[in-house]
């Protein structure tokens, strides 16, 4: 019985750390934003099978992505304080374990998507897996200092991915949320960037602060911050949400700019930490924001 047990522990320590490949806290917040794509995308109820089965399937494929990013990064991750602690640099799990797992993993989400969802969404979201793992991950990430600017396509593509998931078809209003995803990207990752500065010198990583330094950095995040609040009225403006919307957006951006005013004119690693950890709450509030007001109105 003891034997059975260590068993049983040592399996689900396993499959623990497999999840944490996954990068949970980052998908979880793709997935969200893919949900309310879907939710959004009609003016009434989303099909409950189209909902889970897309859910499903961009959740694996994003989860493969993931774990491709930390296969391709896990020697530099074991440097790094932040992430020294993953499944890889802990040898928690083994390479070709990760290799396996994410072909397993990521082929399963697209597999559901092409077959239960529609082809559209399936191909979109293959691409994108490409862009972030692939061509942001292996090729811009390394070589540019406007990584963030290029990659943030990929990243932004979850909520065009859970709206074609219900309609079959890209609109204008989805890409609506492409771009408001694409703007926060730049200030979201480069606040984390001014307070990591020395994590990225260390292993070559060709960040915005190592290359150009601070106070260029912290000028590009004023700019995008304020090109982010200009992009994320675009919805009331086209008449894609109202005034519940609106009101939120003004004050979300209110406090975001203040952030970024901060990070310009009196920067402390304190004031970067807030800001990227109030940049994801942004980000959700947003999109909750945008689907209360998309039901009221309705």
């Amino acid at each position: 019985m003891v034997t059975n047990s260590l068993t049983w522990e040592d399996a689900s320590a396993r499959v623990v750390q497999f999840y944490r490949l996954t990068k949970p806290r980052v998908v979880s917040l793709i997935v969200f934003t893919a949900i309310i794509g879907m939710l959004l995308s009609v003016p009434g109820a989303v099909p409950l099978d189209i909902l889970i089965l897309g859910t499903v399937g961009i959740s694996l494929v994003a989860g493969a992505a993931a774990a491709l990013n930390c296969l391709v990064e896990h020697k530099f991750d074991a440097v790094m304080a932040r992430t020294k602690g993953r499944p890889l640099p802990q040898g928690k799990v083994s390479v070709p374990e990760t290799s396996f797992f994410l072909i397993l993993v990521g082929g399963s989400g697209l597999l559901i998507l092409y077959q239960w969802v529609n082809p559209l969404t399936m191909w979109l979201t293959l691409g994108t897996f490409v862009g972030y793992a692939i061509i942001y991950t292996l090729i811009l990430k390394p070589l540019t200092p406007q990584n963030i600017v290029i990659g943030g396509a990929s990243g932004a593509m979850p909520p065009v991915l859970g709206w074609t998931a219900v309609t079959g078809e890209i609109s204008a209003d989805a890409l609506l949320l492409f771009l408001i995803i694409f703007a926060w990207t730049p200030p979201h990752f480069w606040a984390l960037a001014l307070y990591r500065k020395s994590d990225y010198a260390k292993i070559g990583m060709p960040m915005l602060p190592v290359t150009h330094g601070d106070a260029f950095t912290r000028l590009h995040v004023l700019l995008y911050t304020i090109i982010l609040c200009i992009v994320t009225l675009l919805p009331y403006l086209t008449q894609m949400s109202g005034l519940i919307y609106l009101i939120s957006v003004l004050i979300l951006d209110a406090v975001f700019l203040y952030y970024a005013v901060k990070i310009y004119l009196d920067y402390t690693d304190q004031i970067a930490r807030e800001a990227f950890r109030f940049s994801i709450l942004y980000l959700a509030i947003l999109f909750a924001a945008l689907l209360v007001d998309h039901y009221f109105y309705f």
